[in-house]
């Protein structure tokens, strides 16, 4: 039996991705949502163990991961799923509770910072899986205005952190090589019919359940076990954009997001 935390599981792809796994009845599901009411009923409805916070407060992420060191003294998949879109009519520039740009906090930063807080748990549990839920949609960072404070739209913020999370997923599959914890990033799938692709006012592409298919392969199919440090679109490996595989780049990322934090 898996204990596996999906982030963003009350609604969406992440609250898909838990009922999906729920119907097998072997694993412990750890399910993160901000919303009370709707995480409630997605943890009534699997079975799991609710665990709200708002990601967008990095004091709320570790209080997050310290909540469940104290119940688990181990976690074989983290799901780092929660995430905040784009809008139709487009949004102006909004920042987090520490002040950061809010795409980047909750998209990038939050997923850095709750990662890390959880690896003990996951070298526990090892061999383990850290599955980053990324996008096609991609753009580099302005490592000189990382905050996007100059041209914003909220469609570039969404790109970049996108893009910035799967440069971390690389990083830190190198860092974690040998130790049995893998990390790959993963594009589940185009505009599915969840809240956050209606928000987008994008015409739905892609089923939920090709999504919920392509993340849960990287959750515990056997052919994933052991794969790590690569990119995914839908089921297929897939090449991310060419920033992902500059080295000086994602070095001069990993400090911008170490002075951040």
């Amino acid at each position: 039996m898996a204990t596996i935390l999906i982030t963003g599981a009350s609604d969406g792809l992440g609250r898909a991705l838990a009922e999906d796994l729920a119907a097998d009845g072997r694993h412990t599901l750890l399910l993160h949502g901000r919303d009370p009411e709707r995480l409630a009923e997605v943890a009534a409805a699997t079975g799991g163990e609710p665990h709200r916070a708002d990601l967008s407060s990095l004091a709320e992420v570790r209080r997050l991961a310290a909540g469940i060191a104290a119940r688990h003294d181990r976690l074989d998949v983290l799901v780092n799923n929660a995430g905040v879109g784009f809008h139709a009519e487009g949004t102006s520039r909004q920042t987090s509770a520490d002040g950061h740009e809010l795409r980047l906090a909750v998209n990038y930063l939050a997923p850095v910072v709750l990662t890390r807080e959880l690896l003990p748990l996951l070298h526990r549990a090892a061999p383990s899986r850290i599955v980053n839920v990324a996008s096609i949609g991609q753009q580099p960072l302005d490592l000189d205005d990382p905050e996007l404070t100059r041209g914003y739209t909220d469609v570039a913020a969404y790109c970049r952190s996108k893009l910035a999370l799967i440069c971390h997923s690389l990083d830190l599959a190198e860092e974690l090589s040998g130790t049995g914890i893998t990390v790959n990033s993963v594009h589940p799938a185009t505009f599915m019919p969840t809240a956050m692709s209606r928000r987008s006012g994008m015409e739905v592409v892609d089923s939920l359940e090709q999504g919920v298919a392509a993340t849960r392969r990287l959750v515990d199919a056997p052919e994933t076990a052991g794969v790590t440090g690569r990119y995914f679109e839908g089921e297929k490996e897939a090449s991310a954009a060419a920033e992902a595989y500059d080295a000086q780049y994602r070095r001069r990322l990993a400090e911008v997001t170490a002075s951040l934090l």
